[in-house]
């Protein structure tokens, strides 16, 4: 599952939180190492474009601190 596929699903679970995980990539699908974890509280008025745009904040905060910091320790 992949894009507003995953924001819909979590709409439609009702699930409290959603979040990103940001990892190395291998030959399985979202199955390399997890290099980081950040989650986001979901409140049960957002739309999906809600949840979305949440989770792109934390892409957009989180993605060139922690791919920095892993290229720094290789």
């Amino acid at each position: 599952m992949y894009g507003m596929h995953v924001h819909e699903a979590v709409k439609e679970s009702g699930d409290p939180e959603t979040g990103i995980t940001i990892h190395l990539v291998n030959k399985q699908y979202d199955e390399g190492e997890i290099l980081f974890q950040k989650r986001v509280a979901v409140d049960s008025h957002d739309t999906p474009e809600q949840i979305a745009q949440k989770v792109h904040a934390l892409e957009h905060d989180w993605y060139p601190k922690v791919i920095e910091e892993w290229v720094s320790a290789t």
